[in-house]
């Protein structure tokens, strides 16, 4: 996508530490590094808004100062530099950017078309070696709408048609020619796999699996030559050597691939190490109670750590062990009954999965059309929360939109929350975002503002869209 009026000799470096951060191991050494840069902006001061932290804070006629492409001041009475734009708020609320841990944009874009059907490479159950940002088509007109729903930053994955889809990757929801300058830098993959149905279904007529008991053996085959692929690819350890008379001043023991094990690279086994390590985040599409509990066993008998359950329409039925185990629930709000393992939801289920100490919900979309309103389907919880009297204030709810995806994806300390130091990705909403005539005004992404409603320059078209009569009125 593309911003009018933002020119590309005006962008600031994002900070290289970031980048430094995805070398964690050979398994996610990246040759396709994130060349994302923030778009320069002056300070901006947010003045007499209801501020949603994201934090569980809510700060009635509250200022936000953002500066350098950070949040730098959340309070009262703030005091604006001299050359900051001022934005009156008043009536208006202020919560952090909503981030989607579970979307598909770029990989099955719009138009919905086969030549852009993208998102499941499926040739084969385990196809661990696919990165879903080789999929990402920039200019699908999805991201705009998206933004104009407040979405600042999304996880795009892969589809759920495999054991293990591949890796999925987060993207900053900028306008740009490449997903690498999109993608979010130094934030960790993510690996999606998939339990029951899909799976079964799509392999059923493949050579298996076909059943639930096929799907189980085919993750512990993966990750049992995972686990022999690490243990060969570790470093050997470094033992200091005698030098010999005969051996060059560079030491002929260091030399070439004496410290390589593991013989040939393999990218399936890569990505399957990588999440054994930690390095990759693993996030399963799974419905029934029954398979999440299998899914947290199988993540113990090799060693990885499940980030979150998407869908899991079951969810709250293992609520207090999701919480105890430190794994999110990523949820629709109203989803459920449209085939058999979605067979047993009710609308109280993201409120449940929320209610335990230490609990981690989440809403997501898994739709190009919900995306564009998260805060709607987060509305939707809240009410349906309340006839079982359950009450949740607007400034808990948010963090259904933005802390806990954060969390979940390993990005809470680039993002998620209006704390200081972080990101300025700030949504000004016309009034409290969880009413149904909520509308996002303004979004600013690391302190820019990228889309104002009541500004057409203000509005990414992406490069598809434009000479399109739905973009442009017609052509004249």
């Amino acid at each position: 996508m593309r911003l009018v009026l933002l020119a590309v000799a005006g962008l600031a470096s994002v900070c290289s530490s970031a980048d430094a951060a995805t070398a964690r191991s050979r398994f996610t050494q990246d040759p396709y590094p994130s060349t994302y840069r923030a778009i320069a902006a002056g300070p901006v001061l947010i003045r007499h808004a209801t501020v949603l932290t994201g934090t569980g804070e809510r700060v009635e006629d509250g200022d936000v100062l953002l500066q350098d492409g950070k949040v730098v001041a959340v309070g009262r009475s703030l005091e604006a530099p001299a050359d900051a734009t001022v934005i009156d708020a008043t009536g208006r609320w202020v919560t952090p950017g909503l981030i989607d841990v579970h979307s598909h944009l770029g990989v099955y874009s719009s138009p919905g078309v086969n030549a852009h059907s993208d998102g499941n490479e499926a040739t084969a159950p385990v196809t661990a070696n696919v990165w879903a940002e080789h999929s990402v088509w920039p200019q699908d007109p999805g991201f705009h709408t998206a933004l104009a729903g407040g979405v600042t930053s999304l996880q795009v994955l892969p589809g759920s048609a495999n054991l293990v889809g591949g890796r999925g990757v987060t993207l900053k929801n900028v306008p740009a020619t490449t997903y690498q300058g999109m993608k979010f830098a130094g934030a960790p993959w993510g690996l999606k796999m998939a339990c029951g149905e899909n799976p079964k279904r799509v392999y059923g007529q493949k050579g298996g699996p076909s059943t639930r008991m096929g799907n189980i053996a085919g993750y512990r085959a993966a990750f049992i030559d995972a686990s022999e692929y690490l243990k060969k690819n570790q470093p050997k350890p470094a033992t200091p050597k005698k030098k010999r008379w005969w051996e060059s001043s560079s030491g002929g023991g260091n030399a070439d691939s004496a410290g390589d094990s593991g013989g040939k690279r393999d990218l399936k086994l890569d990505t399957l190490a990588g999440a054994i390590n930690g390095d990759i985040r693993v996030h399963i599409h799974c419905y029934r109670a029954d398979e999440m509990t299998t899914m947290l066993d199988l993540a113990k008998e090799f060693g990885f750590k499940v980030a979150a359950f998407h869908h899991g329409v079951e969810a709250y039925k293992i609520a207090d062990r999701l919480a105890e185990e430190g794994v999110c629930g990523a949820l629709w709000a109203d989803w459920w009954g449209f085939k058999m393992e979605a067979f047993d939801g009710i609308q109280e289920n993201i409120a449940l999965v929320d209610r335990p100490a230490n609990s981690c919900a989440i809403v997501h979309s898994d739709s190009e059309e919900g995306i564009q309103r998260l805060n709607q389907e987060a509305a939707k919880v809240i009410a349906n929360a309340k006839r079982v009297d359950l009450q949740i204030t607007p400034e808990h709810a948010i963090r259904w939109l933005t802390q806990n995806p954060a969390k979940s994806m390993g990005i809470l300390e680039q993002t998620g929350t209006l704390e200081v130091g972080k990101m300025a990705d700030v949504v000004v909403w016309n009034q409290n975002p969880f009413s149904v005539y909520a509308q996002a005004e303004q979004v600013y992404i690391d302190g820019a503002r990228v889309y104002d409603r009541n500004d057409p320059k203000r509005q990414p078209k992406s490069d598809f869209m434009l000479g399109q009569g739905a973009a442009t009125g017609g052509v004249k």
